[in-house]
C-alpha cells in the first residue's frame, strides 16, 4: 500500500449464506482512498457497493462474512482486528451515514441524548463537555437553535434536518473517513442539494476522506475525485468524473449514462439497459454483464476481462476495450 493512502481495499470477497446457496455479493474489489479525497462508488441495486461499505465497517448481517482479501487502514489489516478494536474504529476512525435517518435514530430518545452517547463512547468528554460538543456539531451542520433542539425528538425534525443530525453524529469524533451510503435518496431534490453542499464544505473544513456510495450518477459527478463503477460485485471501470462521463470504456458504464434523463434531448426516449440484473447465486463464468450486453463476444462468456488502461488513460475491465485497442494497433497492458 502506498503511504499516502489512508485506506486500501485489496481483492475483497464478501458472501452471504442463504437457504438457496451462497450469494457472492463482492468479488475481488480493490481500491485506494487518499486522505482528504472523495471516492464515489456507483452501480445499480445489487451491484455490491453497499456491501463493500459494510465490509469496511464490518457491520454485515449474521449470515454474511468476508471470505478473503484485505482492508488496510493506515497499513493495518482491520479484518484481523478483534471486535473490541473494531468498536473503537467505528465512529472514532471511520463513521457511516445511512440512507434513511429515521431508521438510524432511536425515536424514544432526544437528539441530544443520542449525540452525547456517540461522543462519550469515543472521546473523554462527559457531562457539560459532551453537551457542548453536541451543540457545536449541530451548529456546524446548520441546525438552527441547537441549544433548544438537542432536547427534541427525531419526529420533530424534517427529513433533511434528521440527515444533518446523522452527519453531526458521524463527525462528532472527527473520524479520518466518512462513508455515506445513499445519504440523499430519501430526501427531495432541493434538500439533496443542501446535504451534498454541506458534506463538501465539511470535507474541506475537516480534511476527512469520504466514500460516497450511490446509484445516482448526478451526485457522483458533483462530489467525487475518483469514481468506481460496480456491477455484479466487481469493479467494471474506474477513473475521474471526466473519464467516466465523457470517455466511458465499459459497456455497462455506457448503458448507465444512456439511461440518464438529459435536458438537451427533450422528446428522446430513455434507453434502459436491456435484460434483468444478474443472479448472484448463479454467476456466469465470464463477464457478469455479458448476458445484458449488446456487444458481447464469445470470450465475454468464457473469461473475465483483465483490468487494462483504456485508450483515454483510465482503467476498465472490458473485452470490447481490449478489441478497440487491438484494432487501433495499440499494445494492451493489464494493470
Amino acid at each position: 500500500m502506498a503511504e499516502e493512502n489512508i485506506l486500501s481495499v485489496v481483492d475483497l470477497h464478501t458472501s452471504f449464506k442463504t437457504d438457496n446457496g451462497e450469494v457472492r455479493a463482492v468479488n475481488g474489489v480493490s481500491f485506494n482512498l487518499a486522505p482528504g479525497k472523495i471516492l464515489g462508488i456507483v452501480g445499480e441495486s445489487g451491484s455490491g457497493k453497499s456491501v463493500t461499505a459494510y465490509s469496511i465497517m464490518q457491520i454485515l448481517e449474521k449470515n454474511g462474512s468476508i471470505k478473503s482479501g484485505q482492508i488496510l487502514y493506515k497499513g493495518e489489516d482491520i479484518t484481523k482486528w478483534p471486535e473490541k478494536k473494531m468498536q473503537d474504529f467505528r465512529g472514532k476512525c471511520c463513521s457511516i451515514i445511512f440512507q434513511d435517518p429515521m431508521t438510524s435514530l432511536n425515536p424514544v430518545f432526544t437528539i441530544g441524548y443520542q449525540l452525547k452517547e456517540a461522543i462519550k463512547l469515543h472521546t473523554s468528554r462527559r457531562g457539560k463537555e459532551a453537551e457542548a460538543r453536541a451543540i457545536e456539531m449541530l451548529e456546524l451542520v446548520g441546525v438552527n437553535e441547537p441549544q433548544k433542539r438537542i432536547h427534541q425528538y427525531p419526529f420533530e425534525f424534517s427529513g433533511g434536518m434528521r440527515q444533518r443530525v446523522m452527519i453531526a453524529m458521524a463527525l462528532a469524533c472527527e473520524p479520518d473517513i466518512l462513508i455515506a451510503d445513499e445519504p440523499t435518496t430519501a430526501l427531495d431534490v432541493t434538500i439533496q442539494a443542501q446535504i451534498l453542499e454541506l458534506m463538501k464544505d465539511l470535507q474541506k473544513k475537516l480534511g476527512m476522506a469520504i466514500i460516497m456510495v450511490t446509484h445516482d450518477l448526478g451526485v457522483i459527478a458533483q462530489m467525487a475525485d475518483e469514481i468506481i463503477v460496480m456491477y455484479g460485485g466487481s469493479v467494471c471501470e474506474r477513473g475521474t468524473a471526466e473519464d467516466i462521463f465523457y470517455h466511458p470504456a465499459h459497456e455497462y458504464t455506457k448503458g448507465l449514462l444512456r439511461s440518464i434523463p438529459n435536458v438537451d434531448k427533450i422528446g428522446h426516449r430513455l434507453e434502459p439497459i436491456s435484460g434483468t440484473p444478474i443472479n448472484l447465486l448463479n454467476m456466469p463464468k465470464g463477464c457478469a454483464f455479458c448476458p445484458r450486453c449488446d456487444e458481447a463476444m464469445k470470450i465475454c462468456l468464457e473469461e473475465h476481462a483483465p483490468e487494462i488502461r483504456t485508450m483515454d488513460g483510465h482503467l476498465a475491465s472490458c473485452w470490447m476495450e481490449v478489441k478497440r485497442q487491438q484494432e487501433a494497433g495499440m499494445t494492451v497492458s493489464a494493470t
